[in-house]
């Protein structure tokens, strides 16, 4: 199953899926707002201005399954989200990305390893995956890791469309 043919729905309920992104580099991101690495937030929106008019998108995914960091609403979220941290990126609706209930997205995305090698859940909240232009995971990018970091600056750059 190609990533581009998971449906999704976007934080205000819409049909969506990976496809609407299609011949972008993608940074999707599982997000909170309660957590110690929220301030995350400010650096994915960095990212978001610099390269956003160069092909490519953060993706935000709230998640409350890490020690309930995501309890709010759709609206709830939307409201901090630009209130706190001016963002300006796509997010989708809550999502569960461990378990039994995990969504088909996190099925395919947690198959992929780290740089250590390691495959499997979701650590925590604000973890990190770089998807091509043609909807390949490239990278995942554990969740203490900055966004803006220079390791996950090259491989956004790296992907880029020509």
């Amino acid at each position: 199953m190609s990533l581009y043919d998971i449906p999704l729905r976007t934080l205000t309920g819409e049909p969506t899926s990976l496809a609407d992104f299609r011949g972008r580099a993608v940074l999707l991101v599982n997000v909170a707002s309660k957590c110690g690495l929220t301030p995350q937030y400010a650096g994915l929106e960095r990212l978001q201005k610099t390269y956003g008019d160069r092909g490519f998108t953060v993706l935000g995914v709230p998640c409350n399954q890490f020690a309930g960091q995501e309890p709010g609403s759709a609206e709830d979220i939307r409201t901090f989200c630009s209130a706190t941290y001016g963002v300006t990126f796509p997010m989708l609706e809550k999502t569960e990305v461990n378990g039994e209930r995990r969504h088909p997205l996190y099925a395919e995305l947690t198959r992929v390893a780290d740089a250590g090698g390691e495959a499997g859940d979701v650590q925590w909240n604000f973890e990190k995956f770089v998807i091509s232009p043609q909807g390949e995971v490239v990278s995942r990018i554990r969740p203490r890791t900055e966004p803006d970091a220079p390791e996950v600056v090259a491989v956004i750059e790296a992907q880029l469309p020509a």
